[in-house]
């Protein structure tokens, strides 16, 4: 399988929106310039302008999320960090749904099923661990609720209890925390890592199924 990296962002070098950005801050710039009493008046408009756009600009590229899916790994981009997991340790990858009145209905969440904790839990990095641990309790909290375990949610959003796999091996602080998280996310949902549906370029089950082409694709673990 070829390398393909997609991005939710269509902020690039290039691009349209970057070629727009650029023409209105020159035609703003030609304006203050224009219509200022005088050049230092002109001037400290055009820097205060330069830096309202650069603002943006870095807002802009704070919330881009990207993605590589290579022959052997799959790896989520962060403006902080990011994670990587090989093809071979994913069990499964699905859209997340919980059940009302009986039925399943679709959560705006990508869940992704590993084999072994361990190898994602020392890619990771600690910025986007604290993030994953935070920003998805909403998350965290609708499958307890689900599972009529609500009051039990306080210890379970950052439960520090040392982590320990198969072979032994402890992990303890913000690393515990997470393959904790992702032990009770594993009991509501039956995924241990979640991909939000609008940091996605397209449709959550479009991705879906270009992610588990890329999966089957993979070679076997041995």
């Amino acid at each position: 399988m070829e390398t393909l990296h997609l991005t939710n962002s269509h902020f690039k070098s290039n691009s349209p929106v970057n070629k727009l950005i650029m023409l209105l801050v020159v035609l703003i710039t030609l304006f203050l310039v224009l219509i200022a009493p005088g050049w230092k008046q002109a001037m400290l408009s055009v820097v205060l302008m330069a830096i309202i756009i650069g603002f943006a600009i870095m807002m802009i590229k704070k919330s881009q999320v990207s993605y590589t899916l290579t022959a052997s790994h799959f790896q989520q981009h962060l403006f902080k960090g990011g994670w990587v997991v090989r093809w071979k340790n994913i069990d499964s990858i699905g859209v997340c749904t919980y059940e009302q009145e009986g039925w399943h209905q679709p959560l705006p969440w990508i869940g992704i099923r590993l084999k072994h904790y361990s190898p994602y839990l020392n890619a990771i990095c600690p910025r986007i661990a604290t993030e994953i641990l935070l920003g998805q309790r909403a998350l965290l909290y609708l499958g307890a609720r689900q599972n009529n375990c609500e009051t039990k949610f306080e210890d379970m959003v950052l439960d520090p209890a040392p982590y320990i796999n198969k072979d032994g091996m402890q992990f303890d602080g913000l690393q515990a925390m997470l393959a904790n998280r992702m032990r009770y996310q594993r009991k509501f949902y039956g995924y241990d890592v979640f991909i939000s549906a609008s940091d996605l370029d397209r449709e959550a089950e479009e991705f879906v199924g270009l992610a588990r082409r890329y999966l089957a694709a993979a070679e076997p673990d041995a």
